[in-house]
């Protein structure tokens, strides 16, 4: 059976860099799946398509070739041809990745393109409703999860790292309002799964957080 690991959370839990780790580990891919919504609500923004507008969302994302490629430096977001990865991580972004991720025909056209993916090779999908509706026959199941302080606290780190003015306070104020739409949305809202094994990464650090998963992972997945 092929070894394919779902991953939830909220935002700012350290997914990606975490899925990253344990995927590199266990020798397999990383699809982090937030990065196709976040290449979508970039895209809109950058057209000047009204991301309300569920419709021109939707019809936008029809003529997106929205594709991931791997390499040394981990995953490359790519749409219609342009590298957009180094653009994706803003607070603007997040915002409007987790507003274009709550129509229904957006989800439908990404979840089939990772669907396919996972079908194709061993990976770890990493996102918001991978384990409960992406891939719920995955063998191995994780909700990563942290209190809003520490995880904005990381964001807040991270954006700061990279120049990004905003306060500590307003990245505490952008995830809680991410929390509250990503929960609350219509379509697939963000919960752990029936089956999911909760890791709360609150008080342990990156090594302690990965191999806490790869032992989940190895208690789980039997060849």
């Amino acid at each position: 059976m092929i070894l394919n690991i779902a991953m939830d959370g909220p935002v700012g839990a350290g997914k990606s860099s975490i899925a990253s780790a344990v995927a590199k580990a266990l020798g397999i891919l990383h699809l982090d799946t937030g990065a196709m919504y976040r290449a979508l609500g970039l895209t809109a923004i950058r057209r000047g398509v009204d991301l309300a507008d569920e419709q021109a969302v939707t019809a936008l994302c029809h003529t997106l070739h929205i594709a991931v490629a791997h390499g040394e430096m981990g995953q490359r977001t790519i749409v219609d041809g342009d590298d957009v990865t180094d653009y994706i991580r803003t607070p603007e972004v997040s915002m409007a990745a987790s507003t274009v991720a709550r129509y229904a025909g957006v989800r439908q056209e990404m979840v089939a393109v990772q669907r396919r993916l996972a079908q194709e090779t061993p990976m770890l999908l990493d996102g918001r409703d991978i384990c409960a509706y992406v891939l719920p026959d995955a063998p191995v199941k994780i909700y990563l999860t942290a209190s809003a302080e520490e995880r904005a606290r990381r964001r807040w780190l991270e954006l700061q790292q990279k120049g990004d003015a905003s306060t500590y306070e307003e990245v505490l104020a952008d995830l809680k309002a991410r929390d509250e739409q990503d929960m609350n949305r219509a379509v697939t809202p963000l919960r752990p799964a029936e089956d999911a094994v909760i890791v709360d990464s609150t008080a342990l650090d990156f090594d302690q957080v990965v191999q806490a998963i790869l032992n989940i992972v190895k208690e789980k997945h039997h060849e």
